[in-house]
């Protein structure tokens, strides 16, 4: 008997698109929230002069910069799909866009505390009111998205990038908010850069986990959810399995891992069960939908060791 493949995916319309792309809709919207709170807060810092106003709209600007991004990523995704050279379609860009968001958060974070340091040494007139109300309308406009965003967070690792930059924002608006009470009601200068500086702090190590991430992807590293070790013996100890090789596991993006493997099976084996079998453990105990099989009676897969790499 000679070798034979097969692939099994137990996907509806709905899980055909990648986590990301079940939230593009929303991170748009997303991208016109951020969009208006940068325009009033550039217009209300340039009439009054506030460095604090015009600091947190170029922060707010790298924020609606990288969720447009991931907005953008997600859609050539959904349009590649469909052609035939792109057999994986598009899906890494979403990868790759969330790797440019971490780098963007990096830069935001070491760009705030920078200047907190410059106000540490000369802090400047801020002007309390004009300040605060601006800054509350911003935060406003921070919580709906961060309330659209706030599930898609936990299964895409592109929409988890824009939640972070909408929750830096989030909180660079009540930091400024802060500040400027603080400011009205005291004359305490250093409010501003203090709490520009705790900011800073919150959004690195975030930066640093999501970039880790999308390397780990883009290097395809198994899942670190899954036990390369645990899927290898369940499928070794299936019925007229003799042995597992070639064994990977990878995540094309986001909600979407995939899987490949040679089995070595009996003489006598009916490949079509040993098949049947082995995608539905990968499916029920691993939540791998899409897998490739390859089938190998004893004897026959010499050539597969053969591979240097």
């Amino acid at each position: 008997m000679g070798h034979e493949h097969g692939h099994g995916h137990g996907l509806t319309p709905d899980q055909a698109l990648s986590a990301g792309g079940r939230y593009l809709r929303r991170l748009w919207i997303a991208v016109g929230l951020g969009g208006v709170t940068f325009a009033l807060q550039l217009a209300v810092g340039l009439l009054t002069g506030s460095l604090a106003l015009l600091a947190d709209s170029a922060h707010v600007f790298t924020d609606v910069f990288g969720v447009a991004l991931a907005a953008i990523a997600i859609t050539m995704a959904k349009r590649a799909r469909g052609r035939s050279e792109h057999t994986f379609g598009h899906y890494r860009a979403e990868v790759l866009a969330a790797l440019v968001n971490a780098v963007l958060l990096f830069g935001v974070a070491g760009w705030v505390l920078i200047e907190a340091a410059a106000r540490f040494r000369d802090p400047p007139d801020v002007p309390g009111l004009p300040v605060m109300v601006v800054a509350a309308v911003g935060l406003l406009l921070n919580l709906a998205s961060f309330a659209l965003l706030r599930r898609g967070a936990k299964e895409s690792l592109n929409v988890r990038g824009a939640y972070l930059e909408v929750l830096a924002d989030m909180l660079g608006s009540f930091g400024v908010l802060l500040s400027g009470a603080v400011i009205m009601v005291t004359g305490w200068p250093y409010a501003d850069p203090i709490i520009a500086a705790a900011i800073g702090l919150f959004v690195l190590p975030r930066a640093w986990r999501l970039g880790r991430s999308a390397t780990h992807i883009l290097f395809q590293h198994a899942p670190e959810r899954l036990d390369l070790a645990e899927i290898n013996l369940a499928l070794a100890t299936l019925p007229q399995v003799t042995g597992v090789h070639d064994l990977h596991v990878w995540t094309l993006t986001s909600g979407m891992e995939v899987a490949s493997a040679h089995l070595s099976t009996t003489a006598e084996a009916d490949t079509s069960e040993v098949l049947a079998l082995a995608q539905q453990v990968l499916s029920e105990h691993f939540d791998i939908e899409h897998a490739t099989l390859q089938l190998e009676t004893d004897g026959s897969s010499g050539a597969c060791h053969d591979l240097s790499w």
